[in-house]
């Protein structure tokens, strides 16, 4: 009596997986050679094995697939941080999978999800339904296809339910990247159906003074700001601030909660301030944000994210 030949597939996660997983092939869809790039955002940090664990995931299913880590230093269980940070990212991001994980209801009843934007260059978000995915979404054009990942024929055998990313979403971004398709996963779920969290405040009031949400402090000290330079300007901020005409040349910036008050000089770069000045610039990502040549402006404002500043502009003769 011989052996019967096991095919190679991840382990299913309960019996009613293996039962269904028993008559087909894990993936029934060729599985390239290479594969599209999976990037991946986490709360993880890199003290333990978890990141480790999600490449491991991954290359056992599709040896040759391109990872990019684009952050796992997102502040612990900070679902809104790690959804601004996914919208950064959002207009620059290989075309593949994205692995988005922030997720405080972990083993819940809370949806896992696969997405794709509707006007996105070929990206499909996987990740927690709890807020982290929908701005990114928005920002390459809004939702255009959602499942919910309940499919557990290619989920992983787990002791326990806490770790879905490398259960659950690292198995799930693997199948896509290796030719799965959206519908492959799991049942359509409709897109006003996904979790949104409420927007950074951005709030212009009757005096002009613009009132701001801190949405992310960089490693440098750098304080952008939810705001646009429209939020503050209107329709005459595109001009530059070293020309005539420019809506102004410096701007009061207060902390609410806080007794701080600075004026800030509107700059284009940092090299247009003087050392340690404090500036208001537009950043990378197209936001305004408090800046200070050669030093932490964050440690100066004593601000971090989450906190809100009022933005006033000063109007010189």
């Amino acid at each position: 009596m011989t052996e019967e030949a096991v095919p190679a597939k991840l382990p299913p996660a309960d019996a009613l997986a293996a039962e269904r997983v028993a008559s087909k092939p894990t993936a029934p869809w060729p599985v390239p050679a290479t594969a599209a790039v999976v990037s991946l955002l986490t709360d993880y940090g890199s003290e333990d094995g978890f990141v480790g664990a999600l490449h491991s995931v991954l290359r056992r299913a599709l040896p040759q697939v391109p990872i990019v880590d684009l952050t796992h230093a997102i502040a612990r269980q900070d679902i809104r941080a790690g959804s601004l940070a996914l919208v950064r990212a959002a207009p620059y991001l290989a075309p593949g999978v994205v692995v988005a994980v922030v997720d405080p209801g972990v083993g819940t009843s809370r949806r896992g999800v696969a997405v794709e934007p509707a006007g996105g260059p070929g990206v499909i978000f996987v990740g927690p339904d709890n807020g982290l995915l929908p701005p990114a979404l928005d920002a390459l054009g809004g939702v255009g296809g959602c499942v919910e990942l309940e499919d557990r024929g290619y989920w992983l055998a787990a002791p326990g339910p806490t770790f879905a990313g490398r259960d659950i979403f690292a198995p799930a971004a693997a199948q896509l990247a290796g030719g799965a398709a959206l519908v492959d996963l799991g049942k359509p779920v409709p897109p006003e159906g996904l979790v949104r969290l409420p927007p950074p405040r951005v709030a212009r009031a009757e005096d002009g003074s613009c009132e701001t949400e801190v949405t992310w402090v960089d490693r440098f000290g750098n304080v952008q700001l939810a705001a646009a330079p429209s939020d503050l300007w209107g329709t005459s901020a595109a001009a530059d601030p070293g020309q005539a005409g420019s809506p102004s040349r410096s701007v009061a910036a207060e902390v609410k909660g806080t007794h701080g008050r600075y004026e800030a000089r509107r700059a284009r770069v940092f090299a247009d301030l003087a050392p340690r000045q404090l500036g208001l610039l537009v950043d990378s990502y197209g936001h305004l944000a408090l800046v200070l040549n050669g030093a932490s402006a964050a440690d100066v404002l004593g601000t971090k994210e989450g906190d809100v500043v009022v933005l006033r502009a000063r109007y010189e003769p």
